[in-house]
């Protein structure tokens, strides 16, 4: 098996869509061209989208290039964290499988946005029933 210089992953959560590179580092990430700060700001927390390195104990041996669109906050934050599992696969498969398989960081979350019904005003919310 020939060694490549970075390893990919593509993560899927909702409507986003991110494309994950793995390079051999000191642990930065980098979504867009900016930092995990610039790019989220507040709004996720750092420890989640870390957590399939932790679980494979890889904190800090890969910087992750990503590219990431569609969706919002929370779309891009479980898209990015599935890629970096994906990717992390990709490095050592017998090794990595299971900690990965176990944590649930392998496999893609189903849940959509539910379409609107028409006579509804949302998904399922109704118009207020008068009897009278």
């Amino acid at each position: 098996m020939t060694i490549s210089a970075f390893f990919h992953g593509t993560g899927r959560r909702k409507t986003a869509v991110a494309r994950v590179r793995l390079l051999p580092g000191e642990g930065e990430i980098v979504v867009n061209g900016r930092s995990l700060d610039e790019h989220f700001g507040n709004a996720i927390n750092e420890s989640d989208l870390r957590l399939p390195f932790r679980v494979t104990g890889t904190e800090g041996r890969f910087n992750a290039m990503i590219k990431v669109e569609g969706g919002g906050v929370t779309g891009q934050a479980g898209a990015i964290r599935h890629g970096i599992a994906r990717a992390l696969l990709q490095i050592d498969p017998e090794v990595n499988h299971l900690p990965l398989r176990q944590a649930g960081l392998l496999t893609r979350d189903p849940r959509m946005k539910e379409r609107k019904k028409y006579g509804l005003k949302r998904a399922r919310k109704a118009p207020q029933y008068t009897k009278r």
